[in-house]
């Protein structure tokens, strides 16, 4: 992958925080810190969109007939069948 390099300007509390977060271990320069931070913020941003296209799946699916306990039902197969919960 091509790296690019950005010059950029930060306030002085934020090039402190910067420095606590590189002394503490986690990342070893303000690089890994910076691509940490946009790898995140990809991330974030992903989950997103995911979640405003599963609301407008879910607005758009109309008005169901089940009631609650039916839909509680529903929901407990497809957990079991998805192994998240034990049969």
């Amino acid at each position: 992958m091509a790296m690019m390099r950005k010059t950029i300007t930060i306030s002085n509390a934020m090039e402190e925080w910067v420095k606590a977060q590189i002394s503490s271990g986690r990342y070893g320069n303000d690089s890994e810190y910076f691509r940490d931070l946009i790898r995140r913020d990809q991330d974030r941003r992903s989950a997103e969109r995911e979640l405003r296209a599963l609301i407008d799946e879910g607005l758009n699916s109309g008005i169901s007939d089940k009631n609650v306990e039916d839909i509680r039902q529903d929901v407990l197969k497809r957990l079991k069948e998805n192994g998240k919960l034990p049969a």
